[in-house]
């Protein structure tokens, strides 16, 4: 089974990376993360990185909020190659990626996204969903693409959404959801190349 490298991008605490991280020194996901890089200079995400020894970075994002400027786009990508990336892992970056990522790893670039896609697209998923009065939520891994909490679908997962449900504890339950998901829909992803 060939050993995909993964550029994992992250703007936050980084729960997903950490999952990631522990599932490759367990020996169940048969990867190797090549590089962390954080649009957010103090983001813990790059903490966990540097706590199991992963190279990482941070990537000042230029004067857009919810996208990078293009001659930075074009800068991560010339970093990921840099770092002999195949497969890049969205981990809560919270920038649409656009022409220059897209292009230059095509369906090689994954989220996660804390909801059952297409429903409740966008941030705190699920509060939209417990406010909708659903049943039942969970989490999506999907390819990206120039839409946000778009593309195809790869895996999901259902969480029940119980009657005493607070947003906290639903988000809890979804990311326990999200930390088992994640590395194994990554390490289908490496079955796949081999």
């Amino acid at each position: 089974m060939k050993s995909l490298g993964l550029g994992i991008l992250g703007s936050g605490r980084g729960s997903n990376c950490r999952a990631i991280l522990e599932a490759i020194r367990a020996g169940t996901l048969p990867a190797r993360a090549c590089v962390v890089i954080s649009d957010v200079i103090d983001a813990p995400i790059l903490d966990i990185a540097r706590e199991f020894s992963v190279p990482n970075a941070y990537l000042p994002p230029g004067q857009f909020r919810t996208r990078l400027e293009p001659n930075v786009e074009s800068e991560l990508v010339r970093m990921l190659r840099d770092a002999g990336v195949d497969l890049v892992v969205l981990a809560g970056f919270m920038r649409v990626l656009k022409a220059p990522m897209l292009e230059a790893f095509p369906r090689r670039i994954i989220n996660i996204h804390p909801s059952l896609l297409p429903k409740f697209q966008g941030l705190q998923a699920w509060k939209q969903a417990l406010a909708a009065g659903e049943t039942v939520t969970g989490c999506t891994v999907h390819y990206v693409d120039d839409k946000i909490d778009h593309g195809d679908i790869i895996a999901q997962r259902q969480v029940p959404i119980l009657p005493n449900d607070s947003a906290e504890t639903l988000h809890a339950r979804v990311q326990i959801a999200e930390h088992e998901l994640y590395p194994a829909v990554i390490a289908q992803l490496c079955a796949k190349t081999s």
